[in-house]
Order: C-alpha cells, then sequence, then structure tokens
C-alpha cells in the first residue's frame, strides 16, 4: 500500500497553486462531510458518533498538545499538534497604509513610500470614553513573538488501517480553519472592507483565500496586530504570493496598537468592516462590545469569524457581541438595525460548547448555536426552492447575506481528515510529495 508523506514545504507549495476553482471544491467537500457530522446516521464516516473527544496534555511551560481522532467516508486518522501559551513582548510603534503596486514589494523598494508615524508624536485623549475607543488597551496576548502556530502531523489510514498518509499539520491546520471560515464568506453580499486581527499563519490563509473568492470586490484589507514588524511582513508576503489583479485593486493597511491614536483608528476599523477575521490566541477582547453592540455599531450588517482562541479563558470577542447576536429582536429600537439571526454559529457545537471562551463566558446554550454543516445544506434547499419559483427562506437568506452572522470555530479532527485527505490525492496529481510504495 503506498504510503504520501507531505513536508510543511510540500504542503506550502501545494496549497499555493491552488485556483478560485480548487478552493470551491475542496468547500463543497468540507462542506458535505460537515453536513453529515451534524445531521448523519451511523451509516457514514463522518457522523457526530465516530468522532472521539479530544485530549489534551497541558504542561506547566505552556505548551499544550492536542490528539485528535477522527473518522471520514473513506479514513481514519489522528492529528497530533502542540500550541505554545501566548506571551506578552514589546513591539514596534506605528501605523502603515499603502495601495497595491504592480511590483513585488519590499520596505526597500515598493514599500519605501509607506508612513510610519512613532507613537511619541501623536497626541491621544486622555478623556476619551472606552466607546470612543480611546482609553482601550489592547490585550497583551496579541503580542506574542513566540510562535503560537500549531505544529504537528496528520496520519490517515484507509478503512482498514492501511496507512495512506502523513501530512505535517503547520500549514493543513491554518489553511482547513479559513477553509470554513470563508464558507460564509462566500456567501456574503458584500464584502468590500476586510479587517483582520493576527499576522500570522490564521490571517494569511484567511486574506489569501478571501481574495481568492472575492478578489473582484474587496478593496480594502486592514490587518491590525501589535507587532508592527510581524503584520509587515505579513503584508510582504501576501504581495509575493498574490495575483496580479490583487495588487492593482487592493489597498492593504495595517494598523498597530502602539501607534499613538489606536484606539481611534481602531473604532474607525471595526465599524466600517464588512468583514472581520479574528485570528489570535488572545486571551482579552480585541476590542470593546460597544463598537458592534451600540446603535450605531448594529445599524451595518457584518461577518465575523472568531477562530484563535480554543479555551475556555481565552476570548478575542467580548461576550456581550455574542449575548447580543442571540437575543429576541423585539422591534423597540428606533434605529434600522441590520438583522439578527438569533443564533451563532459554530463548527461543533459539543466542542464549543466545552472549549470557546466566548460562548462559555457569555453563558450561551445549545439553542443558541447551529453547526455549519446543518445551516449549509438548509440555506441551499432555500436556494434551490426560490429557484424553483417557491419563497424559500427568505429571512434566513437575509440574514446570512446582508445581517450581523458569528461564527466560532475551535476546529475538530474530522476538519483535517477531509482536507488532509483531499490535499494527498491533489498532490498525487500534481507530483507533490514522497510517495513510499511498499511501506
Amino acid at each position: 500500500m503506498p504510503l504520501t508523506i507531505l513536508t510543511d514545504s510540500d504542503v506550502r507549495a501545494l496549497l499555493l497553486e491552488l485556483t478560485r476553482e480548487d478552493i470551491v471544491e475542496l468547500q463543497t467537500s468540507l462542506a458535505e462531510s460537515l453536513h453529515e457530522y451534524s445531521t448523519g446516521t451511523q451509516e457514514t464516516g463522518c457522523c457526530a458518533a465516530y468522532q472521539p473527544p479530544r485530549i489534551q496534555i497541558a504542561r506547566k511551560n505552556g505548551q499544550t498538545t492536542l490528539f485528535m481522532p477522527a473518522s471520514s467516508r473513506q479514513t481514519v486518522g489522528m492529528k497530533i499538534v502542540s500550541l505554545a501559551q501566548p506571551a506578552a513582548a514589546p513591539s514596534k510603534k506605528g501605523s502603515m497604509s499603502s495601495t497595491s503596486s504592480g511590483r513585488e514589494p519590499s520596505l526597500s523598494s515598493d514599500m519605501s513610500g509607506l508612513t510610519l508615524t512613532p507613537a511619541s508624536t501623536m497626541s491621544t485623549s486622555t478623556t476619551a470614553s472606552t466607546v470612543s475607543g480611546g482609553s482601550f488597551v489592547p490585550p497583551s496576548s496579541v503580542a506574542s513573538q513566540q510562535s503560537t502556530t500549531p505544529k504537528g502531523s496528520l496520519t490517515l489510514l484507509d478503512s482498514n488501517g492501511n496507512p495512506l498518509g502523513l501530512v505535517n499539520a503547520e500549514e493543513l491546520t491554518a489553511f482547513r480553519t479559513a477553509l470554513a471560515a470563508c464558507m460564509m464568506f462566500n456567501k456574503r453580499h458584500l464584502t468590500h472592507t476586510v479587517t483582520v486581527f493576527g499576522a500570522g499563519k490564521q490571517a494569511f490563509w484567511h486574506i489569501r483565500l478571501a481574495m481568492l473568492l472575492r478578489a473582484n470586490e474587496i478593496r480594502h484589507i486592514n490587518v491590525i496586530n501589535r507587532s508592527f514588524d510581524r503584520a509587515s511582513r505579513l503584508l510582504q508576503e501576501l504581495f509575493v504570493t498574490g495575483e496580479e489583479s490583487w495588487k492593482k485593486n487592493t489597498k492593504i493597511s495595517i494598523l498597530s496598537s502602539e501607534f499613538g491614536e489606536y484606539g481611534r483608528l481602531l473604532k474607525e476599523e471595526v465599524r466600517k468592516a464588512d468583514v472581520i477575521f479574528c485570528c489570535t490566541p488572545s486571551l482579552e477582547p480585541l476590542f470593546p462590545a460597544e463598537f458592534l453592540t451600540s446603535n450605531e455599531g448594529r445599524k451595518k450588517g457584518r461577518y465575523i469569524s472568531a477562530i484563535g482562541s480554543y479555551k475556555p479563558h481565552m476570548t478575542e470577542l467580548h461576550p456581550d457581541i455574542f449575548r447580543q447576536a442571540v437575543e429576541p429582536d423585539h422591534h423597540h429600537h428606533h434605529h434600522k438595525h441590520a438583522r439578527k439571526g438569533g443564533v451563532i454559529i459554530v463548527d461543533s457545537l459539543e466542542s464549543c460548547l466545552k472549549e470557546a471562551g466566548e460562548i462559555i463566558q457569555a453563558k450561551l446554550r445549545p439553542e443558541h448555536l447551529v453547526e455549519i454543516g446543518e445551516l449549509i445544506m438548509i440555506k441551499k434547499a432555500a436556494h434551490k426552492e426560490i429557484e424553483m419559483g417557491g419563497e424559500g427562506e427568505k429571512g434566513l437568506l437575509e440574514w446570512l447575506q446582508r445581517g450581523n452572522v458569528l461564527y466560532k470555530s475551535v476546529g475538530f479532527g474530522l476538519m483535517d481528515l477531509v482536507v488532509g485527505g483531499d490535499l494527498i490525492r491533489l498532490a498525487g496529481e500534481r507530483g507533490i510529495g514522497t510517495i513510499i510504495k511498499d511501506f
């Protein structure tokens, strides 16, 4: 039985080759498996009954190792990854913005026109309220210089236990998380302005997949990160690996949290965003809840994905944002607010109730959550009914396309197994990786 081995560089080379059509195909495969996970019977290998709970080992040095067993239609396997606890560290001061050019950038050439304004030359209001953002202090965990990217491997076996593949999990984990988060994103009506918190691999793949799927519509991407240097490296990487059309049509900016007017600018970026991707292992909210829960903040519908926090004490979004999203809408307000769905979309209801800090701290119950695998198929059925002349679920579609939609993910093994299996297939077709014919 042949065994395919994909190193981290193999996985990255393969992923960077993927076209929009490839991404849509991978999303479809993942969506079908997630649907079977949420609604399937024991006749399918993807159903929840065949997904054992993950096990974790937490060491005193802050290192956490996760063991994530899973079963798909054709395979069984396990991902083992270790994650480092975020540790605060000082970062460069500054704020940077630029309109993309057609050349590959570097700090000494294309990016030489970017402006860097030291915080010491700016003034910050000491009387600003929390709502204005002027007094907001960003969480220190975002400043970590130690990599918190999961490191490990994914092992795949066929239904008879024969080894099929061994895949480095570092790039895979970031990619599969972004692939799922972009399912709902790809259906949004407006994606002109995308704000991303974080500057690691998760941020890279969220931005890259968003651009592959909706490049013609995205006009501004704003990266918010405490480390200015790390964010600028992300920007360079996106330019180098991006398509020419991205560089010509999309403005990319970086906001450092050490900038003198960070609170005010943070509020502006959060408020004007059509899409917000939160990709940090933050222990505290990345911005005040009032930015989105106030009357002004609720006027605009947004798609917000939070995938960075994976433990009960971690939180990227303030729990009040989640509480408001599931409250009944009694229409007692005097302002036009974006439609609420009354639920939070999650990858796994069971996992998020146990591990997602925002959901636990907001004290949400199972009836407040809906799994993305279940929702995707409901949405498809509604579209089909409309195409055949029926009304479909107009309220559901309006909410998913234009309303305030929150997606929370902690990740689970089935996602890795499905995407990893598809990547092994693509690697074989494209001659990437190492194949051991008789393992």
